[in-house]
């Protein structure tokens, strides 16, 4: 009977921890499935301005104006689209980087339009902090040589 007891008590035992396991797996499967990532495409909506890392002015984006961003698991794609009049091309390419904690944002472009050529020769890389970044919206935020915040570009999610 004491027999019967232990193989019974140790039965359960297993199945305890085969449950916990499956439990486990399942969690850091949803974890993973819902991690942040900038990943996907994403369109500017508005701007804002600082003065002493505040918030002094927001910029709504006309409709005459577009900007759109598409990121890969490491590659950045940027297109702006100014006025129907406007001869100049926005665009650039090339690959991101956004650190583990998810507030930095590093972006090395390879080429871009002529006019964006020129901002790509004076500082090569590109650094932003990244703040409110959800599902479904982020901001990214121009630092200066001294710390403080400059503008910020504010995207939501449209794929």
């Amino acid at each position: 009977m004491k027999i019967k007891a232990i193989l019974f008590l140790a039965l359960i035992f297993l199945t305890s921890f085969q449950q916990k396991d499956k439990a486990d797996q399942k969690l850091k499967k949803n974890l993973a499935a819902n991690e942040l990532s900038l990943k996907g495409t994403w369109e500017l909506i508005s701007r804002y301005n600082y003065r002493n890392n505040e918030v002094v002015d927001t910029f709504y984006v006309a409709k005459s104006y577009r900007q759109v961003k598409m990121y890969s698991d490491s590659k950045v794609m940027w297109s702006r689209k100014l006025l129907s009049n406007d001869s100049t091309e926005w665009f650039g390419y090339g690959s991101y980087k956004l650190n583990a904690n998810k507030d930095t944002l590093r972006e090395v472009l390879d080429f871009a339009s002529h006019v964006m050529n020129k901002y790509i020769e004076d500082l090569g890389v590109f650094v932003m902090e990244i703040s409110e970044l959800t599902e479904n919206s982020f901001t990214q935020i121009e630092i200066d040589g001294e710390g403080n915040r400059v503008i910020s570009e504010n995207y939501v999610r449209i794929e």
